[in-house]
């Protein structure tokens, strides 16, 4: 579904890559969280899947299209959230799902209804049609989602979806990311709350000064620590694991 092969990114001639000969991919049907510390190159990695930023070398496919040189036929198979959606204060709630709706080519009855379950679920049934500008940063966010949501796109790629969303409504939408999963739908995310990878996520990858330095389910990096370790218990957390594995790091310039 998402294949990234060999891609670096520099944001400055000279300066040390924000990401750096990146390989990683995401299969039909996975939930796969992107882990890092702060400057690791977690959102670098996902501007350059959304098509917001463009790599100094190699290659991201979505499906079958190359970001690069089929960028409308990628983008029309993924919705995607940044960590702080910015949406249009002068439209309503309505009329801005309407317009993601019209972009993606969703039909009435289809945005109708997935929009009509969403809004319920997030409890912005009266507020959708206020205008944006009035809405809190949560209620933002869950705006955001329900849109990325409504054209039911082959892949989800979010950007620290969870933050600004009450416990509430963080639970109904990791069960939303299961059932997308689960009709065959992958989801790629960034994301600092461990325990929520740990428990949502089929396969983890951790970034570091803008290397991918493990990849896979929770329990291969267990093993891998494990090794590491020279045969420490089994039972570690991925916080445990996350804090072994970006020890002593520190954050390459550019990278975000």
């Amino acid at each position: 579904m998402l294949r990234i092969d060999g891609v670096t990114k520099s944001y400055r001639p000279g300066a040390p890559p924000a990401v750096n000969g990146l390989s990683l991919h995401v299969l039909p049907g996975e939930i796969y969280g992107f882990l890092g510390p702060n400057g690791a190159g977690k959102t670098t990695t996902i501007k350059m899947i959304a098509g917001l930023l463009t790599p100094d070398s190699g290659k991201i496919s979505v499906g079958d299209f190359d970001v690069a040189t089929a960028p409308v036929d990628a983008k029309r198979t993924m919705s995607y959230v940044p960590d702080d959606p910015e949406l249009f204060d002068k439209l309503t709630g309505l009329e801005y799902l309407n317009f993601i709706a019209d972009v993606y080519g969703v039909s009435q009855a289809d945005r109708a209804r997935r929009a009509g379950r969403l809004l319920e679920m997030f409890e912005l049934q009266k507020a959708v049609r206020d205008l944006i500008g009035s809405y809190s940063h949560g209620m933002r966010q869950k705006l955001a989602l329900t849109a990325a949501m409504v054209p039911a796109p082959r892949l989800l790629v979010l950007d620290e979806p969870m933050v600004g969303l009450d416990p509430r409504s963080a639970h109904l939408f990791k069960s939303l990311m299961n059932e997308h999963c689960s009709s065959g739908g992958s989801v790629f995310f960034s994301t600092h709350v461990l325990d929520v990878a740990e428990r949502l996520c089929h396969r983890v990858g951790i970034i570091n000064k803008g290397r991918l330095i493990a990849s896979g389910t929770i329990d291969d990096l267990k093993r891998l620590q494990q090794v590491a370790a020279e045969g420490s218990s089994g039972d570690t957390t991925l916080e445990e694991l996350f804090l072994a594995l970006t020890s002593g790091s520190d954050s390459v310039g550019g990278a975000r």
